[in-house]
């Protein structure tokens, strides 16, 4: 394919004036399509309805400990469900407190709690003149919405094909007092789907903060959400690193089962060192009585142990690579040497990132909603929504059907024709 960039404006001209007339075809279908949010299908939550049917009115509703699950007590969670989340964030048991079913409240409350009473026994950031921190770019943007929420100042890193760019992440953290925190998607990074190399890792690891109240959000969200049996990424596990270092406390990591059984239903956990963790539970004691342990209780009888996660997240992977392959290979065959885009092919997670020409991305989404389809907002994968080049789009396949995938692939890559186009006749 010729790219666009060395057409002729009347060759151009001519090229949009074929793709209109196709584009007026698809709109006049009066497709309702919403590709917004990485929520998994009806079919992913039919997976784990035999969730329901583990707990009964017979059942014996007694945990490990002996404690019965009706009532009160056990505030960190059953020992049943911090086994079996712990050997999915690969941590030791101990090591780990149950919550509720989200993790991204736990982010919250540990955002707070840092705000209002400091972090094992720091000056509170509420009580500072400045607080900082560092923002992989593209990236979350529920993680970006906590720390803006709090008025706390994010500063933009750049993802590279290895994770963050670790030398400014070093400049920053080992250098200015001010930067508190690091928001990391370390496996199948939200949206590029990237790992962080081995030595990322290292480099984390070995950071030596100005501030003593330094941590690492460590949200490993996809951690076992492989999209293929034969390429799966590899991670190592920040914990122990940080420890082998010498700073066992650097790194607070995240993770649930929302997007493994129901993600209203789910798990969320924290994992860190004991000294992190005997500080977040003397909050915890004024918060709570203890967590829903029969909801706990449910997911340990229900997988089993991380075998059962494993086997189960297999079938996850069934229903969701055909949507990315059908958008992977949509992408290829019509924007493939066309020099208007660029984008990466996951092995895992929830998103396929992709960039156009820079000044396009706000355009093709607004394009994409005029012929019924809906889109995460262009902007949202960077901190205050402002992407500084106008040019990330976050693609979620997972909650549509397959023919719809299909649909809405093509209304993408026709809107990104159209923008590209309009784009390159304003330089002719």
């Amino acid at each position: 394919m010729t790219a666009y960039k060395d057409l002729s404006k009347e060759e151009l001209l001519s090229l949009k004036s074929n793709l209109e007339k196709e584009f007026k075809k698809v709109k006049a279908k009066g497709i309702k399509l919403d590709m917004s949010r990485g929520k998994p299908s009806t079919e992913q939550l039919n997976l784990s309805m035999g969730m329901m049917d583990v707990l009964t009115s017979d059942s014996d509703l007694v945990c490990e400990e002996g404690v019965d699950c009706r009532n009160y007590g056990v505030l960190d969670g059953i020992k049943e469900a911090k086994q079996l989340l712990a050997d999915m964030m690969e941590v030791p048991k101990d090591n780990i407190i149950i919550f509720g079913n989200s993790s991204l409240n736990v982010m919250y409350d540990t955002i707070a709690r840092s705000m209002t009473h400091g972090v094992m026994g720091s000056t509170p950031w509420c009580k500072l003149d400045k607080v900082k921190f560092l923002c992989p770019v593209p990236g979350y943007d529920r993680h970006f919405a906590i720390t803006e929420y709090f008025g706390i100042e994010m500063i933009n890193i750049p993802m590279t094909p290895t994770g963050p760019d670790m030398d400014m992440v070093e400049e920053y953290v080992n250098n200015d007092p001010a930067v508190k925190g690091i928001w990391c998607v370390p496996k199948y990074s939200n949206p590029q789907g990237i790992t962080y190399s081995d030595e990322t890792v290292h480099r984390f690891a070995k950071l030596n903060p100005a501030a003593e109240d330094f941590r690492i959000f460590w949200d490993n969200a996809y951690g076992i959400h492989h999209l293929y049996e034969d390429k799966q990424d590899y991670l190592i596990e920040i914990l122990m690193e940080c420890k082998k270092e010498g700073h066992p406390d650097m790194v607070y990591k995240f993770a649930s089962t929302s997007k493994i059984s129901f993600p209203g239903s789910g798990i969320g956990a924290i994992a860190a060192s004991d000294a992190n963790l005997a500080d977040i539970r003397k909050q915890m004691k004024i918060q709570t009585i203890g967590h829903d342990k029969l909801n706990q209780l449910r997911h340990a009888r229900f997988f089993g142990d991380i075998h059962g996660m494993v086997q189960h997240m297999k079938k996850h992977a069934d229903i969701m690579r055909p949507k990315f392959d059908a958008v992977l290979d949509t992408l290829e065959t019509e924007l493939g040497g066309l020099e208007i885009g660029s984008w990466i092919a996951p092995r895992g997670g929830y998103f396929i990132s992709f960039d156009s020409m820079d000044g396009c991305a706000k355009a093709i989404v607004a394009k994409a909603k005029e012929a019924g389809l809906v889109m995460t907002g262009a902007g949202a994968t960077f901190p205050y929504g402002k992407d500084p080049k106008d040019s990330n789009i976050r693609i979620a396949p997972s909650y549509p059907t397959l023919q719809e995938i299909r649909e809405a692939a093509k209304i993408f890559v026709l809107s990104v024709k159209l923008v590209s186009i309009d784009k390159l006749l304003e330089n002719k």
